[in-house]
């Protein structure tokens, strides 16, 4: 192959073979591949041939824009150097042909400084919009261009247009795609306040029907394209188009693939869902007055709203939708985030022609989505935004009630009290009811049904198990439970068959089904917590009451007033008594008060909320109470629940008596609002209040009546059998040597606390390292030397402190 090089372009060179123009770095790739394949996918260089250039897509970047080329502009440009401009007869401003092995688009051609000689390049957005990829081949378009009539499009984007605001997106159309050129297949993309639309030709119509062209991509399209058909006389061969502004832009209403209604009758039926029988049979008997089934209160003009609340993932819309798939009604959905738009007023016509819509198909239902987010409580901060919606739904309420339309109105919310109270009375939203958190036998009736649908090879005593088990957990928690179970047996079956296999040296194979086991669902339960808890969730320490030397006398009371309610409910309902609301425990420091409520917590398994008295205060008016109240709805909510408040003297210290203005401070406030959660008219429910301190002659005498802070529980100093038993615990995980006697060291530690018995044997360890790092036995002499070190440190006048009060009590 010989090769010469362009006077006027040195750095192209052209080949004497078969006459492309190529760069002279890529002539030793052309000596393997002359003549080149023009339909070569693996192109490994580029080359111009009979004025076409043949590349590949590459990214422009938009940083590098020339002067006076707009972001906008740039998206209908293909970036291509000078000189292959110039060997393709290309002038700046030329419509060229971009084609790829799928696609043909036409763009204007614009020159580029880039260093590649070769390169043509297109933003981000061209290439994304056209699905532009691989090699491409770029030419002038020389063919007759069509002035476009009429261009017909059918929107892929899944933003909501209203109809109110169908004149502004042809207006938008118009100027944005004034002069360009399209073929049938050809995409677009306007901005819309904020928003991209997407849109795809489906037809384009010239003068006299004579020059469309049609794609049937649907089904609806083909007859349309049948019977544009013409036998006789063969249609004008025309593939490109230019919009002006005259052109007629029609958009196609929006296809489903499906429709809506048979979706929701196959996804959610109403005995799919465990659990709620007797609320969902309320539900859809106010859901059936409020549609016309009972012509004879039609004139009366029932309930037209209801109103779902409820934690989240209790199953609200889940129900919602089971409801509205059981109604021969027609469905609209709005969710707030689709139906909320910036612009002045859009918000309020999208909400409009969703109710004019429901108004003109009777019977009909609308579902609202999180209602709280489009109307929430007016206040101080509320825009003139929020006031008009809310102003235009309540409108819209009392619309449905006059004309009594056969229309009714669902709405969700998992924030009730922040609804405007305009919304929340009769003739707007008439019925409120509430999905709570389901009780144990719910939660057996949500899991039998989840595990129905999995194999699995549990048993009803498993599954009542787990429903014990699950404390607070909502349908949405219960089936990521089920979710997790099954990742859980999925692991164990691949490591099953690896061991399997890595024995008798086989090729592993993992087409066996999993089966789910109660192991499975016991692994999901560590990792799984209640959706409610996630916020506060704490950590645990694995403390259990055989970790805890002594104190049987508080271990049995902590186990009545947490345990007991919850295995044996029927004992207490047969006495006709309710479980103790609170504990305290107080004593000297070190006496293991806060150990014994981590212990607690780990073998009740109960929920549990470990509260710091500073994360309750803050500076702000108000906001200290909200946040006590804040931990007793959470622990309301996933109850039964444990509420640990270490400390509580700092929160519930006494309150003053003089009248120097001291009572209005943040602390008696938060007292004021802890006393009014444990015995206020609000019941406490299954929330047990366990506290500690070391002063309880400083708490509130308030908080320590009955009804509130039930027991009160001393606990002190470690007798004789208590430290044997501690020091049991401790000195079985140490390598201690024969000689030494438990018995000489219980005597020896009288007046010790548990936790300086702890440091005892701790520091008798670090002995026995210092003298030698790699000793294996602790001695008798270790232990003298932390005795020596460790001291008793609790006062006397301390424990008489303790003993006069526990006397003044009883």
């Amino acid at each position: 192959m010989s090769a010469k090089s362009r006077k006027s372009l040195s750095t192209w060179s052209q080949c004497d073979k078969c006459q492309i123009v190529l760069t002279q770095k890529d002539l030793s790739l052309h000596g393997k591949d002359c003549p080149p394949c023009v339909g070569n996918i693996e192109r490994e260089y580029s080359y111009i041939l009979d004025g076409i250039l043949y590349s590949t897509v590459e990214l422009y970047q938009s940083q590098e824009l020339p002067k006076h080329v707009s972001e906008k502009a740039s998206n209908f440009m293909v970036f291509i150097s000078s000189s292959a401009m110039q060997l393709c007869n290309i002038a700046i401003g030329d419509a060229v042909v971009v084609e790829t092995n799928s696609v043909k688009v036409v763009k204007t051609a614009f020159p580029t400084n880039d260093t590649s000689l070769i390169s043509a390049s297109l933003t981000k957005q061209a290439i994304e919009l056209d699905n532009l990829n691989g090699p491409m081949k770029i030419y002038l378009l020389e063919d007759n261009i069509h002035i476009a009539k009429e261009i017909v499009l059918k929107q892929l984007s899944k933003c909501l247009i209203c109809e109110s605001a169908a004149a502004e997106v042809d207006i938008i159309l118009k100027c944005f795609n004034e002069h360009k050129i399209f073929t049938p297949d050809s995409k677009i993309i306007i901005p819309f306040y904020g928003k991209k639309l997407m849109y795809e030709i489906v037809r384009i119509k010239t003068e006299g029907e004579k020059g469309t062209r049609i794609r049937a991509t649907t089904e609806d399209d083909l007859p349309i394209a049948l019977e544009r058909m013409n036998l006789e006389s063969k249609p004008l061969e025309v593939d490109y188009f230019k919009a002006l502004y005259s052109t007629k832009w029609t958009i196609l209403p929006r296809e489903k693939d499906r429709d809506e209604e048979s979706i929701l009758k196959k996804t959610y039926e109403i005995k799919d869902i465990g659990g709620y029988d007797a609320l969902i049979a309320d539900i859809r008997d106010v859901v059936q007055i409020g549609i016309g089934k009972y012509k004879s209160v039609k004139n009366f003009g029932a309930n037209k709203g209801v109103l779902l609340h409820g934690p989240v993932g209790v199953g609200k819309s889940l129900i919602a939708n089971a409801i509205i798939s059981e109604c021969n009604a027609k469905a609209f959905f709005a969710h707030s985030s689709d139906i909320y738009c910036k612009s002045i007023g859009e918000t309020e016509n999208r909400l409009k022609d969703i109710f004019n819509k429901a108004m003109s198909v009777t019977p009909s239902i609308i579902l609202l989505e999180d209602l709280d987010s489009l109307c929430p409580m007016k206040n101080s901060s509320t825009t003139d935004h929020g006031t008009r919606i809310l102003a235009q739904l309540t409108t819209l309420f009392d619309n449905l009630h006059s004309t009594k339309s056969d229309v009714i109105v669902m709405a969700t919310t998992s924030k009730l009290y922040s609804i405007d109270c305009s919304l929340r009375r009769p003739g707007r939203i008439d019925v409120e009811f509430e999905v709570y958190v389901p009780t144990p036998n719910m939660r057996l009736e949500i899991l039998t049904k989840l595990t129905s649908k999995i194999p699995n090879t549990l048993s009803d005593q498993n599954l009542e198990g787990l429903s014990l088990n699950t404390h607070g957990f909502v349908g949405a928690d219960l089936h990521g439970l089920c979710s997790k179970a099954i990742f859980s047996a999925v692991k164990r079956q691949e490591r099953n068959a690896l061991l399997k296999h890595a024995e008798k040296g086989e090729h592993v194979s993992f087409d066996t089904e999993p089966i789910v086991t109660i192991q499975d669902f016991n692994c999901a339960l560590t990792t799984t917590k209640p959706s409610a808890m996630k916020e506060i969730l704490v950590e645990v320490p694995n403390v259990r009451w055989s970790d805890i030397g002594g104190q049987k006398d508080l271990k049995l009371k902590l186990k009545q007033a947490v345990e007991w309610p919850l295995k044996f409910p029927g004992a207490f309902r047969k006495m006709g008594i309710a479980p103790p609301k609170g504990i305290l425990m107080y004593g000297p420091p070190g006496c293991s008060k806060t150990m014994i409520a981590k212990a607690l917590a780990t073998e009740s398994k109960v929920n549990f909320l470990n509260i710091k008295g500073p994360e309750l205060f803050s500076k702000w008016v108000g906001e200290s109470e909200k946040a006590v109240r804040e931990v007793f709805r959470r622990a309301r909510q996933v109850a039964p629940s444990i509420v640990f408040i270490d400390e509580i003297d700092a929160l519930g210290g006494e309150r003053s008596s003089s009248s120097d203005g001291n009572g209005s401070n943040v602390q008696e406030r938060v007292l004021a609002q802890l006393l009014i959660e444990l015995d206020g008219i609000t019941a406490l429910g299954s929330v047990t209040l366990v506290a500690a301190t070391n002063r309880p002659d400083k708490i509130d005498k308030a908080l320590l009546r009955p009804g509130r802070l039930d027991r009160i529980i001393y606990v002190g100093l470690p007798d004789e059998e208590t430290r044997q038993e501690i020091f049991d615990i401790k000195l079985q995980k140490m390598p201690i040597a024969k000689e030494i006697n438990v018995a000489d060291l219980v005597c020896l530690t009288e007046g010790y606390t548990g936790a300086e018995i702890h440091a005892i044997c701790h520091e008798a360890a670090m002995k026995a390292l210092e003298e030698n790092i790699n000793a294996e036995t602790i001695t008798k002499q270790h232990f003298k030397a932390a005795l020596a070190l460790v001291t008793p440190r609790t006062p006397v006048s301390l424990i008489k402190l303790y003993e006069d009060y526990r006397n003044n009590i009883l």
